[in-house]
């Protein structure tokens, strides 16, 4: 069977082919005519089999029967799913999927400020993609109108029941027309997940393309029986091995995964983390670092694995085991993804053997359970790794080396008097350089033609200004914050010459300003009132101050008015 034989309308199947997408697979070839007979669809199926384009593709060809370009259009479908990332990814498949169609689709999902995500709901959106939270808001607001929906979508149910979705998924199915297409689809099937779909499903199709907690065949599951000390040095072994390539590593706590990424970069490996607690903007630079293969390892918890659609991930890693079975089956799920193959590694301890006896009991699957672990050894500076695994610097690192060759006070403007100084790095300082000094002057503090090429004489390094070149001049050489400043304002004011003269012969320091004796004084007293003895003089002249204030509480004036009451 082929898509042409779904009978999709044209502009989809055009870009099903630019795409390569020829046949469908099982969920996708039973799904997609019940929904484009209306009815409402509750299908289950394994990560990774095209859940996404089970619905979206029936979706829009519906929609583009009766497409309104009107401005402002309140949304005919809505796909509600539980994490950002699976949301932005159906965001995603549905841009690529209706390129060719005159179709809006808005991606709401929190984290994020909402300026965009209204602007786009007041532009008018056929196609809505939300995740519970932030459509609530939104319909608070007012910005969101959902009493036009035709096609609701929950997808990942079971994930969004996990998480405590379904006060949310509750509220926004009330804002929603009665008269529907619904479309349920969940990787797992448990009694809670029935309950809801029965609550909101009429008369559904059901589609089990899957046993319920099945994996994939496809995929090598070993089991490494050790304790927790030693999973960091077992995990770098593995990944120095041939045949490694894009990794993802499963923790069960956020301060777990920033953990490990923080071991693994410290020992030579790329490696970053992506978790809830991670800014939008964090996440989405993990990702696509992870995505293009600049960093080939990415720890991830659970909440934040779903909406990881990579391509070619050749191995997950369970450095903690997950908290149930069905867990589990979505870990190993983000590899051998569209019929490839793959290799799930768990690393197991005695407090998960339970565990580990439920998995193979409701999997059914074969683990390859591995008691003889390699020789552990802590990583050595001196151990070569390999170079699609080294780390690269961090982007702090980048901009603190972009800063070194930036020039921390670029040129100012010419005020008609005196032509600004150029300036250029020498020997790793930023120093002046004079286009009319026919000395060649370059340096602070008046460099000469041989000080360009690479000396500098003890008393030209001391001068404070530069005497060559008529209108131009260099800064004198004054520590201190706007000093610098300073002398560039009386140089234009005065030129060239009084410059000189102020800050007396090149080479010659500047006299000294005098103290005056009541500033000597001062400093003494001030010297004298330090410590102990000072704080207490302080809180003296302190009380001091009150009494002789009118109205004050200490002052005379109040204690008669208080005796006279």
């Amino acid at each position: 069977m082929s898509f042409k034989d779904l009978q999709l309308a044209d502009p989809l199947l055009r870009a099903l082919n630019e795409e390569g997408y020829t046949s469908p697979t099982p969920i996708q070839a039973q799904s997609i005519p019940e929904a484009l007979a209306g009815r409402d669809v509750f299908g289950t199926a394994q990560t990774g089999t095209g859940k996404t384009c089970a619905f979206t593709l029936p979706i829009l060809h519906r929609l583009l029967a009766d497409s309104s370009t009107e401005r402002g259009r309140p949304p005919r479908a809505l796909i509600l799913c539980p994490t950002r990332e699976l949301a932005t990814q159906i965001h995603e498949r549905l841009t690529t999927y209706g390129r060719h169609l005159p179709l809006k689709h808005v991606v709401v999902y929190g984290g994020v400020p909402q300026g965009r995500q209204v602007t786009g709901l007041r532009n008018g959106a056929d196609v809505l993609v939300a995740t519970p939270g932030r459509l609530i808001d939104l319909v608070a607001q007012g910005h969101a109108d959902l009493r036009q929906v035709e096609h609701l979508v929950l997808d990942e149910a079971d994930r969004m029941l996990d998480m405590g979705f379904i006060v949310d998924i509750r509220r926004v199915i009330g804002l929603i027309p009665a008269e529907r297409q619904t479309l349920f689809f969940s990787a797992t099937v448990s009694r809670d997940i029935r309950r809801l779909a029965a609550s909101i499903l009429d008369d559904p199709v059901q589609i089990d393309t899957a046993p319920e907690s099945s994996t994939v065949e496809s995929i090598q599951q070993d089991v490494y029986m050790l304790e927790r000390k030693q999973r960091h040095l077992l995990l770098r072994s593995l990944l120095m091995n041939d045949g490694v390539g894009r990794t993802l590593v499963f923790t069960r706590t956020k301060y777990g995964a920033d953990k490990l990424a923080k071991v693994l970069w410290r020992s030579g490996i790329g490696a970053d983390a992506i978790h809830g607690n991670k800014s939008q903007r964090a996440r989405f630079r993990a990702m696509e670092a992870f995505r293009s293969g600049e960093k080939l390892v990415l720890v991830a918890t659970d909440i934040a694995s779903r909406g990881i659609d990579v391509d070619d991930i050749t191995h997950v890693v369970n450095f903690d085991m997950p908290i149930d079975v069905e867990t589990y089956v979505h870990r190993i799920g983000r590899t051998a993804r569209a019929g490839a193959s793959g290799v799930a590694i768990s690393f197991c301890g005695k407090k998960d053997r339970d565990l580990l006896k439920q998995i193979q009991r409701q999997t059914k699957a074969n683990l390859n359970v591995i008691y003889d672990l390699p020789e552990l050894v802590e990583p050595d500076e001196s151990e070569e790794i390999p170079q699609h695994l080294k780390r690269t610097s961090s982007p702090k690192t980048i901009a603190r080396e972009r800063a070194k060759d930036r020039d921390p006070r670029p040129a100012r403007k010419s005020n008609g008097r005196t032509s600004p100084p150029k300036r250029k790095k020498v020997k790793g300082k930023w120093v002046s350089v004079h286009d009319d000094d026919s000395s060649g002057a370059g340096a602070r503090g008046g460099v000469s033609g041989s000080e360009s090429s690479g000396g500098r004489s003890k008393s030209q390094s001391k001068s404070r200004a530069s005497g060559g070149g008529t209108g131009s001049v260099s800064r004198p050489k004054k520590k201190g914050k706007g000093a610098a400043k300073r002398a560039w304002k009386k140089a234009g004011k005065h030129g060239a010459q009084g410059a000189e003269e102020r800050s007396g012969a090149a080479g010659q320091p500047r006299k000294k300003k005098k103290t005056s004796k009541m500033g000597k004084a001062k400093w003494k007293a001030k010297a004298a009132t330090s410590g102990r003895k000072g704080k207490v003089a302080k809180t003296a002249r302190k009380k001091k101050n009150r009494s002789s204030t009118p109205g004050h509480r200490g002052s005379p004036g109040y204690q008669k008015k208080k005796k006279g009451r």
